[in-house]
């Protein structure tokens, strides 16, 4: 496979391995809330890992390492964190595990499409750091972080696909549901990939922003939901996996 090819694949299949994940709900008709939680708390380990390893730490490499590359990569992180939040606070969103509504308040909007753009926030910086990390300035970056965003989406779209089955949708809709809302991540790949391509001396602020939006959905979205319900050791065993999976990839294959 030629590197044009292998970047197009890297920015495109994580997203479609949320639907993917989801392919097990089509013959099963429930799993337990833990498994939820460990499934959850396993993606909150990979993002927090890719996080690390392959945004934050390239982010000050690229800035020249010393303190002004630190303190570009610390506004990016927050600029990420606040672009996620403001998402956060004015879209309109329902979470599926715990039910939480955030956003503007509406009655214009069926329960279904809040759970969508829920996912949808979710998803936005997972697809903008594979962009990014591609489109740095070496492509080989973005390998383990397609890799560790493809791994955690798995779960997550089955997670996401037993809640609208418990939410009375059929499998076959909550199949679908997962699998389009996997889409908005090669949409957002794209987009990294672009605007590091089209201000590449920008790459240091870039990287350090998907690393604060990933952060702010890791702490505000994901930890929260798998320590709801009384499985908060399981989840955090299973975080700690996936951080430790991630890490050996990133070290293999970055």
């Amino acid at each position: 496979m030629s590197l044009n090819g292998a970047i197009a694949a890297g920015l495109i299949i994580p997203g479609i391995m949320t639907g993917i994940g989801a392919i097990p709900a089509l013959f099963a008709r429930d799993v337990p809330r833990k498994w939820l939680d460990i499934m959850l708390g396993f993606a909150a380990g990979v993002m927090l890992a890719a996080t690390c390893f392959s945004l934050i730490l390239p982010s000050i490499e690229h800035g020249g390492g010393g303190v002004m590359a630190v303190l570009v990569t610390a506004a990016g992180i927050v600029a990420g964190a606040v672009m996620i939040d403001l998402i956060d606070y004015y879209a309109p969103h329902e979470h599926l595990i715990s039910k939480h509504h955030e956003g503007v308040v509406t009655d214009s909007l069926k329960k279904i499409w809040l759970f969508v753009i829920a996912i949808t926030i979710h998803n936005i910086p997972e697809g903008l750091a594979v962009g990014v990390a591609f489109g740095s300035n070496n492509p080989a970056h973005g390998i383990p972080i397609a890799i560790g965003i493809g791994l955690q989406n798995m779960p997550e779209g089955l997670a996401v696909a037993f809640a609208l089955m418990r939410e009375k949708y059929s499998a076959r809709m909550a199949f679908w549901i997962a699998l389009v809302t996997g889409i908005v991540e090669p949409v957002m790949a794209l987009l990294g990939f672009g605007l590091v391509r089209l201000f590449k001396p920008a790459l240091s602020f870039i990287l350090a922003l998907a690393a604060g939006a990933m952060l702010f959905v890791i702490v505000d979205e994901v930890i929260p939901e798998t320590h709801s319900s009384g499985n908060e050791r399981a989840a955090s065993y299973a975080m700690v996996a996936g951080f430790v999976i991630m890490m050996v990839l990133d070290i293999a294959l970055g």
